[in-house]
């Protein structure tokens, strides 16, 4: 029988956790040196690919085209990579952040910023694209329609993960709250189980409810093509006190997502770019898919340009996790958002203007 859980208390708890690694993690930072480290660190979402690991989005790309690993390495410094199981996600992100276990991970705003707020100092230093959909889903055989035919029955999310900020705002415009469902916290292969056996009515996830219903599993009732503004962002986050040490290294970071993000943009790498995209849980069907419900060009999928946009939602999800008590301590955006590498990637590249965004300058 599943367990339904209440976790704001948790989350708070964790954030207090993450805070007090993340201050003594400071205190080691204090005695700043101008050495190079030995080693950069980069965490992302990861899967088991023909024995090895693939990595998601553009952090494939950045290890296929080889371009950080030789930059680093004519400083003498090498190039990690840490993979990050989709089921734990934004969590084991944060315990590595806080530990010093890495330097940047591609990811997502609700378990940056649950870090920010418990101590553990990151910053925002590109976008990721427009952002990520959200689906609601619900099981083979349930006469739904919308998101208001689901009051009173079971719903699982995956609470303090990303698209949490977008089913609240599905909820608002519709005068619903989380008290109105059964709400099951669920991690995303946990609540597809769930679904597909039919212990709960409906399911809050990203793209891989398309597979779930290419699998007979239950049917997309309500998704982010109807409100591109709610979906949820990622970006690449950096350890303030790496930035602040090594700003010639981060910025060859930068770079290099810059320029993956535009060899993914490039028409004629599309198709190489959904293999790489595939290798994980989606095939290239349900990946061309959810990328076509994000609408506009093709290249917008990819922009690394941290806009108003990018900073207004930052704001939202920082007052949303403080108003919920996800958080103890709200986040001032001008505090996590850090627009000044990626605008001089840009320059130095020569992709200002490439995508369509305005970038921010300063908060």
């Amino acid at each position: 029988m599943l367990r339904r859980t209440l976790i704001a208390g948790l989350m708070g708890s964790s954030a207090a956790a993450l805070g007090a690694c993340g201050n003594r993690a400071g205190d080691r930072a204090a005695t700043k040196s101008t050495a190079l480290p030995a080693t950069v660190t980069i965490a992302a979402i990861s899967y088991p690919y023909q024995g090895k690991q693939t990595y998601n989005g553009l952090t494939q790309v950045v290890i296929n085209q080889g371009w950080l690993e030789s930059e680093l390495a004519s400083k003498g410094v090498k190039l990690a990579f840490f993979p990050v199981p989709t089921s734990v996600g934004g969590p084991l992100i944060n315990e590595s952040f806080a530990a010093r276990r890495i330097d940047f991970a591609g990811y997502g705003d609700f378990p940056a910023l649950i870090a920010k707020s418990g101590g553990v100092d990151i910053r925002a230093i590109t976008s990721s694209g427009p952002g990520n959909n959200a689906y609601l889903i619900v099981r083979k055989g349930l006469e739904a329609k919308s998101i208001e035919d689901l009051k009173g029955k079971s719903l699982a999310i995956h609470r303090g993960r990303p698209w949490e900020l977008t089913l609240a705002k599905l909820l608002d415009s519709k005068g619903l709250t989380l008290n109105d469902f059964k709400i099951y916290n669920l991690n995303p292969q946990a609540a597809y189980s769930a679904l597909s056996s039919g212990k709960v009515d409906a399911v809050f996830t990203l793209s891989e409810a398309l597979l779930q219903e290419d699998k007979g599993a239950g049917t997309i009732i309500w998704s982010t093509a109807s409100h591109p503004e709610w979906k949820m962002r990622t970006g690449l986050f950096a350890r303030s006190a790496f930035t602040a040490e090594h700003p010639e290294l981060t910025q060859r970071v930068v770079n290099a997502y810059l320029k993956a993000a535009h060899w993914a943009s490039q028409p004629e790498n599309r198709t190489a770019y959904l293999e790489l995209a595939s290798r994980g849980n989606s095939p290239v069907s349900v990946v061309e898919r959810d990328l076509a419900n994000k609408g506009g060009a093709w290249k917008d999928n990819f922009s690394p340009i941290i806009d108003q946009a990018f900073v207004s939602h930052f704001d939202d999800v920082s007052k949303y996790t403080f108003t919920n008590k996800l958080v103890q301590k709200e986040v001032a955006t001008r505090d996590f958002v850090d627009p000044t590498f990626v605008n001089a990637g840009l320059k130095a590249l020569k992709l200002d203007g490439f995508w369509n965004e305005t970038p921010v300058t300063q908060l």
